[in-house]
């Protein structure tokens, strides 16, 4: 199948490289002629396990292209996929500039029916929007389908190539039929499609982001209650999760969620829902919830050292989560920008994040050893893999201070007493 995907962002090159190795001839298109160039050169913008492989082997192969050329990519493919970026306005909402230019863009160059596809996270209503700019350059038929994605930052490939659901909104029987052959290599052994209103679709894609950042404010929440009643977070989690209502996904408790997407889209369903004059009070409190949580590790800094003017703390992580190099909205950030302002100085290392990260006061070293050198304590704020199992016998002589203050409860409150390492967890008897 021809196949233009339009943003070669996180979204469009996962989904653009992973149709390709399916077999399917995918026009990758973005406006950044730079960054196609850099494609074009088998290098990866973005750091996701097992893409570039992918994107090597599919572009030798011929069924991958990147190209800045807009008439020539919607003259390729008939399904057409918008896969751009809707940052969040000032006021919460999603910018929308970017999906109604590409669909601009196919209305004006069309000359055959298409089926444009949202794979973009957008607000309901947005494929009504992109109707009616599409009409306005043409006559020829064509049809608006939702078909959002669910990739998670770091697993992404993974979870196209092998989709828990595939959400096709459509009130178009031969866009479905077309959607349903594309993913039909991806759910081979099972029907994994869901097809739905197109509006239903849209709300869909908020709806579960919300709902699994709220599971994460809501383990916080209870956190820093059992640290207050001298529970443990971690115990409480495997009793709860236990029961198969819950589950055990997104119960962990730590230092706030981050990303390009649970922040901005826990703002957009907000905006959308008081534009509809049904304010998402829940919503509101999972977002509030998570930015007092960005800084309880400040907080617990800050009452175990009292003035920290002067002092360095080493940091691991930067990345909003493992296995990525994506710091949008990372709670470490909050950390560097709280020590910072407090007139401390950070020594901070990450495997991936952060080679271009620049703060006055702020060292990015290249290994989690080098971080400790001459720092007062430690703080981890991402979960990598290679900070479960550290030598903790060289962080306490390294540390001024043989403190480790855990934003993820990496490590066994128990062991640490007994190496003499003062230990700082969230919701944990340390």
């Amino acid at each position: 199948m021809n196949v233009t995907v339009i943003g070669t962002g996180y979204v469009g090159l996962v989904t653009g490289a992973c149709l390709a190795d399916a077999g399917n001839n995918v026009f990758c298109l973005d406006v950044d002629q730079e960054k196609v160039k850099t494609l074009n050169e088998n290098r990866i913008p973005i750091f996701e396990p097992g893409l570039e492989p992918i994107v090597r082997r599919n572009r030798e192969a011929g069924r991958l292209k990147f190209s800045t050329d807009i008439p020539a990519s919607v003259a390729h493919g008939e399904l057409q996929l918008i896969a751009v970026g809707t940052p969040p306005g000032e006021d919460g909402s999603a910018d929308m500039q970017h999906v109604l230019e590409a669909a601009s863009a196919i209305g004006r160059h069309m000359r055959e029916y298409k089926v444009i596809a949202t794979k973009s996270t957008v607000p309901v209503g947005t494929a009504d929007r992109i109707r009616k700019t599409v009409e306005e350059y043409t006559k020829l038929p064509f049809a608006v389908v939702s078909n959002p994605e669910f990739l998670k930052e770091g697993a992404a490939v993974e979870d196209f190539m092998r989709p828990d659901r595939i959400i096709i909104g459509a009130e178009d029987e031969r866009a479905t039929g077309l959607l349903r052959r594309l993913y039909a290599p991806f759910q081979r052994n099972r029907e994994r499609v869901i097809v739905m209103g197109v509006r239903s679709a849209e709300l869909t894609k908020y709806a579960a982001n919300s709902m699994l950042a709220a599971r994460i404010s809501f383990m916080n929440e209870v956190a820093n209650l059992a640290e207050a009643l001298g529970a443990d977070i971690e115990e409480v989690r495997r009793g709860i999760g236990s029961d198969p209502r819950i589950g055990t996904d997104f119960l962990y408790a730590g230092a706030g969620f981050g990303g390009s997407c649970f922040p901005k889209d826990v703002k957009a369903l907000q905006r959308t829902a008081a534009d509809a004059g049904k304010p998402l009070r829940l919503l509101a409190a999972v977002e509030a919830v998570n930015e007092a949580q960005k800084r309880v590790l400040f907080q617990k800094i800050s009452h175990r050292f009292g003035k920290l003017e002067g002092r360095t703390f080493a940091l691991w992580g930067l990345a909003f989560k493992a296995n990525t190099d994506d710091m949008r909205e990372a709670p470490s950030l909050t950390l560097i920008d709280d020590l910072v302002r407090a007139g401390a100085k950070v020594q901070a290392y990450d495997p991936v994040a952060g080679k271009s990260y620049r703060k006055e006061n702020v060292k990015v070293v290249d290994s989690a050893l080098a971080a400790l050198d001459g720092a007062d304590a430690l703080a981890i704020v991402t979960e990598w893999r290679e900070f479960r199992s550290p030598d903790f016998a060289g962080i306490k002589a390294r540390l001024k201070t043989p403190a480790i203050f855990d934003g993820r409860n990496l490590y066994d409150p128990a062991q640490l007493r007994e190496l003499g390492i003062e230990y700082y967890p969230i919701g944990r008897k340390a």
